[in-house]
């Protein structure tokens, strides 16, 4: 037998009908999933040091479970001596099954070894139902050996769902776990 994500089997089995039942929908189909979760990075000191993205590209494959690309600059800016086509980030964009397995690790280890944590904004929802969080340090993730890291820095983490509106999008997150403050 394939092995399911833990998060995945509890959206099948208690999200949708929960979701159903507080939004009134007539279909199956009709209740937001999350498509996908985008972990990226910016490097802004990797215009003076190239080797600065493969730590960062390194990390995130560490962190996420799948090969992190560099990101490039898509225009000069000569304020920050910033070429065409440098690479100044890194990203990885997770779905499916890594998806569900990477959202279950945030939720369960790394956020609650967050300093003073009290629980995420509920702030960072775009209009179109996406989430956007940010992460200050890179180290509340076990995967990351603290001795091993040569800067502390932070990251984004950006929640793609097919949620139409912020309140579906919000009602769908909750119910996957995320600990949201309480206003």
């Amino acid at each position: 037998m394939a092995y399911i994500p833990r998060l995945k089997e509890e959206y099948k089995s208690r999200v949708i009908a929960a979701l159903t039942e507080e939004f009134g929908y007539k279909n199956v189909m009709q209740v937001p999933k999350l498509e996908k979760i985008v972990v990226s990075r910016g490097v802004g000191a990797a215009v003076s040091d190239k080797k600065l993205v493969d730590y960062a590209v390194e990390e995130l494959t560490k962190i996420t479970g799948q090969k992190a690309v560099a990101t490039i600059s898509k225009k000069d800016v000569a304020s920050f001596k910033l070429r065409k086509g440098m690479p100044i980030g890194a990203k990885v964009t997770l779905r499916g099954e890594r998806m569900y397995e990477f959202l279950d690790r945030l939720i369960t280890s790394s956020l609650p070894r967050v300093r003073d944590f009290s629980g995420i904004k509920s702030t960072g929802f775009d209009g179109r139902g996406n989430y956007n969080l940010g992460v200050l340090e890179q180290i509340i993730f076990p995967e990351i050996d603290i001795d091993k890291v040569n800067k502390i820095a932070g990251f984004d983490i950006t929640f793609v769902t097919s949620a139409e509106t912020d309140k579906e999008a919000k009602a769908l997150l909750v119910e996957l776990g995320l600990p949201f403050k309480k206003n």
